[in-house]
């Protein structure tokens, strides 16, 4: 609830997502900075994700991507239709999509 303009609580409208996306649930993330301290070296703040899905390879993505989304394991990688990659929570992504 939030309230309008006269002070009365009022409910925010809903939407329904109606977008299509790219995604695959993450099994596992190794952070550089976990490797960087065992090779006693300076990260680049980098990971390297592995999905549940063993067809797929794992592949990395970069400090900036690992700083802005915070990705975590069992969350899921995604890709929107412009390029756009990014993270989402199981719970949140398993109850706005369905597998097409």
């Amino acid at each position: 609830m939030m309230e309008d303009r006269n002070g009365a609580e009022t409910e925010m409208p809903k939407y329904v997502c109606h977008k299509e996306v790219w995604a695959l649930k993450i099994k596992s993330i190794v952070f550089d900075h976990q490797l960087a301290k065992l090779e006693n070296r300076e990260t680049d703040g980098s990971a390297r994700i592995t999905p549940e899905d063993g067809r797929y390879a794992p592949f990395g993505v970069d400090h900036e991507y690992v700083r802005k989304h915070d990705p975590k394991e069992g969350g899921y990688y995604v890709v929107y239709n412009d390029g756009y990659k990014s993270f989402s929570p199981a719970k949140g992504f398993e109850e706005g999509y369905t597998k097409i």
